[in-house]
């Protein structure tokens, strides 16, 4: 299959950088370009893109204002990777708390991009456990806190989640808890129903705020 991505960054060098990156690929193809998260809105409408890669910090129409608006407004929507430069970014914080599915540091080997791509598409999450670590460090609150206890996660539900939030991927888990794949898929789409979660970034990013799982 085919994976259409559309590039959003105010800088055309990183555009054509990220392009030269993934047009490369055989299963890879850049189906458009913004310079704004306006202009990303109506690209999405248009070319249905698989992935996004979207930069964090633009004039006009940021990306964290990007994401929020083309989550809310296009269904299907496409998978978010916010690009940034810097990994304790407070707009990161929020580009994932607003629905992003991942996010890839502008410094990261062309592998490691056309990797988060791939994983993206498949609906697996890029999470970098020690950023979001650092990132979460902080931010719990009561509420959250309560929403996980009401939750009611099973045993094993909540040893995938402290898996899932460590970066783990459903293989990793599986061999860690001696489960077969789809069983751990099966236990991980009851984690997000359970906590009202998008994908596993929202979950993971749960995990933290209501304090299940500890920054350290």
């Amino acid at each position: 299959m085919m994976i259409k991505v559309l590039l959003v960054d105010d800088e055309e060098l990183v555009r054509f950088g990220l392009r030269a990156v993934l047009d490369a690929q055989p299963d890879m193809e850049v189906v458009g370009e913004a310079a704004d998260g306006a202009e990303a809105l109506g690209l999405v409408r248009s070319l249905n893109p698989d992935v996004v890669l979207m930069d964090v910090r633009m004039p006009d129409m940021d990306g964290l204002t990007a994401t929020r608006t083309i989550l809310r407004n296009c269904d299907p929507a496409p998978k978010i990777l916010v690009v940034t430069t810097f990994e304790n970014d407070d707009y990161v914080y929020e580009a994932l708390r607003a629905g992003a599915d991942g996010f890839l540091l502008k410094r990261a080997r062309p592998a490691e991009m056309v990797h988060a791509v791939r994983l993206a598409a498949a609906g697996e999450s890029l999470l970098f456990p020690a950023a979001i670590r650092g990132l979460a460090a902080g931010r719990g609150s009561s509420a959250a806190a309560e929403s996980m206890a009401r939750a009611g996660l099973t045993e094993r539900e909540a040893e995938v989640l402290r898996l899932m939030a460590r970066g783990f991927s459903n293989t990793e888990i599986a061999g860690q808890l001696y489960l077969g794949v789809q069983t751990v898929k099966t236990h991980v789409s009851s984690v997000l129903a359970k906590l009202g979660a998008r994908d596993r970034t929202q979950a993971v990013i749960a995990a933290y705020e209501s304090g299940f799982v500890t920054p350290t």
